[in-house]
């Protein structure tokens, strides 16, 4: 029996080598409006408070509070966006909207609700306190303040607080370029009929759906030659174009499997077994100073080893902290007793709901667990984490669930 020369991590060791070898991208800087899914590489800070000015919080009349005149004459208007030329005093009030700076002499908002109109008079059913309805200038964000700190990733909130304070470029680490291929004689397009013994493309394509799903940006390097002169040509093209490749296929021990033999020639594999399940023979390698993974064949296979060591370096690439780029675990009881191997760390694609009655996460897998059923990862919203040295686990023990999508009540 042939034996790999690779040794077999853990599932650990593999994710600490992957973890040490990953670096984040350089800084650039973007439009703030295209920078939505991008990390901060420095904070942002309010160059001026907000609001700039004492500004009504409601529709309403700008008044003094202590004024005691029943019918206040209304001496104007102060709508948003600009300064009127007007003054508060005893006696007299400021029709003013939401938004609106307050008038000099002003010190309350009665909302419009409590007022009665009559020949440009008003007079008001409650009385209120100095400061009523106003904001204070800073009262959002004090002048200075830091907003938007480094390593936030930006999504809609933070790009509207990148407006409110004029940061209209921001420096962020760039999305890693990753080039995804497969390697294979049996494989054909999507677009065309195998023939005896052929089987159409999956792999290339849902890696390059993961490769989106983690933010970065996913090139199509297409099918790679199962020749060893010709994909080392195929290689070093991608390796020139981008910060990262994404291969599947070719990492076992037959005649065929040339990926491993050529990143040994042009580089380092840092690992070449995993104890993990499905997915034993992923690749982690740097070559030409670039990093590759090489998943494995079955499409099961690719993506969970995509998801487990893979992603994770793409966002540590995309300057996401480190402490964020896992998934959220959550302790889930098992609905059904679930087999395992415990040769091995084992994956299996469950749905994950939480069940309000008990105020527990509960597990069911999605069947057949076979490392080419790609159905046992449609509709799957977990991994679950079963650990070597166990073999078999009960209806209602409790295992590790690696959260992949949103969970259902």
């Amino acid at each position: 029996m042939v034996e790999s020369k690779w040794p077999l991590l853990s599932v650990e060791e593999a994710k600490r080598i992957v973890r040490d070898q990953v670096r984040p991208l350089e800084v650039v800087e973007v439009p703030f409006d295209r920078a939505q899914g991008l990390v901060l590489a420095e904070d942002v800070r309010a160059a001026e408070p907000m609001p700039p000015f004492p500004a009504s919080a409601k529709d309403g009349f700008a008044v003094v509070a202590d004024d005691t005149t029943e019918w206040r004459r209304i001496v104007g208007e102060q709508f948003a966006g600009y300064q009127a030329d007007l003054r508060v005093e005893p006696g007299t009030a400021v029709r003013v909207t939401t938004g609106a700076p307050i008038p000099p002499g002003a010190d309350a908002v009665i909302m419009v609700e409590f007022s009665e109109v009559r020949d440009g008079f008003v007079r008001f059913r409650r009385r209120v306190e100095p400061g009523a309805d106003i904001r204070p200038p800073g009262q959002d964000i004090a002048q200075g303040q830091r907003v938007v700190a480094a390593g936030t990733v930006l999504g809609p909130a933070e790009i509207g607080l990148l407006a409110t304070v004029g940061a209209t470029a921001v420096r962020v680490y760039r999305r890693p370029r990753v080039g995804v291929m497969s390697t294979g004689n049996e494989l054909v397009q999507p677009d065309e009929q195998p023939g005896p013994g052929q089987i159409r493309d999956a792999n290339r394509f849902s890696l390059m759906a993961a490769v989106r799903n983690a933010g970065a940006e996913a090139f199509d390097m297409g099918l790679a030659p199962d020749t060893l002169e010709a994909l080392e040509a195929f290689v070093r093209e991608g390796l020139e174009k981008y910060d990262v490749i994404v291969t599947s296929g070719g990492v076992s021990m037959g005649e065929l499997d040339l990926v491993k033999p050529l990143l040994e020639r042009l580089g380092t594999v840092h690992f070449g077994r995993v104890s993990v399940k499905p997915g034993k023979p992923v690749t982690f390698a740097t070559a030409l100073g670039k990093h590759v993974f090489a998943m494995p064949g079955f499409p099961v296979s690719s993506l969970v080893a995509f998801e487990v060591f893979a992603r994770p370096a793409l966002l540590l690439m995309a300057g996401w902290p480190a402490e964020r780029v896992e998934r959220p675990r959550v302790p889930a009881v098992l609905d059904h007793d679930v087999h395992h191997t415990a040769a091995r760390t084992e994956y299996q694609r469950a749905v994950v709901r939480f069940n309000r009655d008990d105020g527990r996460f509960h597990a069911t897998t999605t069947g057949f667990q076979g490392s080419g059923r790609l159905l046992s990862m449609v509709g799957a919203n977990a991994l679950l984490e079963l650990p070597e040295g166990r073999d078999h686990f009960r209806a209602g023990d409790v295992v590790e669930a690696l959260l992949v999508g949103a969970v259902r009540t």
